[in-house]
């Protein structure tokens, strides 16, 4: 999209009474110095945005005389229309009219950010205006129209491997996600590595100082021969124990079986000595024979009672004894002591054998604890190769859109990253160099060609043609003309303003 002015009118603006100025191709302004050059190019950007030619607030109210309005009005071709733009000061509020019609200013202000971006219009109309500007606006504008190098264009710039692993992990996660995935890992595993390697140590050197000093076959030998001893001696005690434990309870139930029978034989001899009662308990009348005679039963029934009882008592002890006569005692404490001595020998040994396998056991924990070290350093390898391939994927990157950017200039070199002296790493940065010097170092007349070529360049990538304001052009000898319309001011020494258009 082509811009253009076609005629700039100005009411009561600054040192400018009442000033018409007709556009052509080119619009030289002519005059000495303090005549209101400048003054021209800051109606424009007053009209559209209150501003002057760097963006800063402008008070355009006359110094040197009175005057009850300030007004500037701007006729404009926008792609084969015409548009009339203005704005007025009346007693310090701001009035704005879009083809004439009294407008709101978010109505005016629409129709101005149709028609382009502030600090884009800014950048084209005014050479100086983008160095103002903060480097990290500067860097979007200029990225902003310049196709970044697609993953594949990257791809083929790194390493087979790296590559490859790119590729595929790309499709599921962005290279911010993938960065920050193995930049945790990273941190994660080197933990996990160094304790690795410390729990390998520590296991090694205790398998070096547990390591068992018999062999485990002659320990083994020596140990069934022990065993075999001691349970041959335990076999015997186990048997006498046996017997001298029913030795021991016989004697314990004759014991309790004869205080039975005397306590029984004591209660028969109450029993037999009890007298009959020939009279009753309760009245005290003399009994019949008939109940005489039931008593006398009931007498004799308790007593054969007894003796039956007695008498299993008796036969239960006399068959105890029998079982007592036919057991002898054994004294086993000749073979428990031996057999204690034997246990005493086996114990240093069964000791000896618990290390072997605690040492086996420690063998295990020493392979396990490698393998754990060696599948972490794998691991940690991976997210390094990862971080470095993505590391040369942005470095790749990087130098490919240097060169996309790059190649829109004849004159300037544009830096777009810096290294990071601590990390090795690239960090986005804007740098304008001409001739190998920064801009800020360069002369007017060099910086007004550099900021001719960085406006060119961002009309011709974002397909917008506005005219070109040149202020102070006496002091370039000669300059390439930017596209669309240019705007020319030059001092001339005694000479009263004038403006000549072609």
């Amino acid at each position: 999209m082509e811009i253009k002015f076609n005629q700039l009118n100005l009411q009561n603006f600054k040192s400018h009474k009442d000033l018409v100025v007709k556009f052509g191709d080119m619009t030289k302004i002519l005059a000495d110095n303090a005549k209101g050059k400048s003054s021209i190019g800051e109606a424009i950007t007053f009209l559209l945005y209150g501003t002057d030619l760097v963006g800063s607030k402008l008070d355009p109210t006359p110094i040197t005389y009175q005057a009850d309005n300030t007004l500037v009005t701007l006729h404009l071709s926008v792609e084969d229309g015409e548009l009339l733009l203005g704005r007025e000061i009346v007693n310090g509020r701001n009035k704005f009219y879009v083809n004439e019609v009294p407008s709101k200013a978010t109505e005016f202000n629409e129709v101005v950010e149709q028609l382009f971006d502030k600090d884009l219009f800014l950048s084209l109309f005014n050479p100086s205006y983008f160095f103002t500007l903060h480097w990290e606006k500067q860097r979007q504008m200029i990225l902003k129209y310049t196709t970044a190098p697609a993953n594949k264009e990257v791809l083929k710039e790194l390493t087979k491997p790296q590559a490859d692993k790119l590729a595929t992990l790309v499709k599921k996660h962005s290279l911010e996600d993938l960065d920050k995935i193995h930049r945790s890992n990273k941190t994660k595993l080197e933990k996990q590595y160094i304790a690795a390697q410390s729990r390998t140590k520590t296991l090694k050197e205790q398998l070096e100082q547990q390591a068992p000093t018999v062999p485990l076959d002659s320990l083994n030998v020596e140990l069934n021969q022990l065993v075999k001893e001691r349970n041959a001696i335990e076999a015997v005690t186990d048997k006498a124990q046996d017997t001298n434990g029913r030795i021991n309870r016989l004697h314990t139930e004759i014991q309790l079986l004869t205080t039975e029978r005397d306590r029984i034989k004591e209660t028969f001899n109450q029993l037999k000595s009890e007298r009959i009662q020939d009279t009753c308990r309760v009245c005290h009348q003399p009994l019949q024979d008939e109940a005489i005679n039931a008593v006398e039963e009931e007498k004799e029934q308790r007593i054969q009672q007894i003796k039956s009882k007695f008498q299993k008592v008796v036969d239960e002890r006399k068959a105890l004894e029998e079982e007592l006569k036919t057991l002898e005692y054994v004294d086993v404490s000749e073979q428990m002591e031996k057999a204690r001595l034997l246990q005493e020998k086996i114990n240093p040994i069964e000791y000896e054998i618990s290390k072997h396998k605690q040492y086996e056991a420690l063998k295990e924990q020493v392979v396990a604890a490698e393998t754990n070290e060696k599948d972490t350093l794998e691991s940690l390898n991976e997210s390094i190769f990862f971080l470095d391939a993505i590391k040369d994927f942005k470095a790749k990157e990087a130098e490919l859109q240097v060169k996309k950017v790059q190649d829109l200039f004849e004159n300037l070199s544009i830096k777009l990253f810096e290294e990071v002296k601590t990390t090795g790493e690239d960090k986005p940065t804007f740098i304008v160099q001409m001739d190998g010097k920064d801009y800020m170092k360069l002369s007017f007349s060099e910086q007004t060609r550099a900021g001719l070529e960085i406006r060119d360049v961002l009309s011709e990538q974002s397909d917008l043609i506005v005219p070109c304001f040149v202020d102070n052009a006496e002091t370039i000898t000669k300059f390439k003309e930017p596209n669309g319309q240019l705007i020319i001011s030059r001092v001339v020494e005694g000479k009263e303003l004038e403006v000549m258009s072609e």
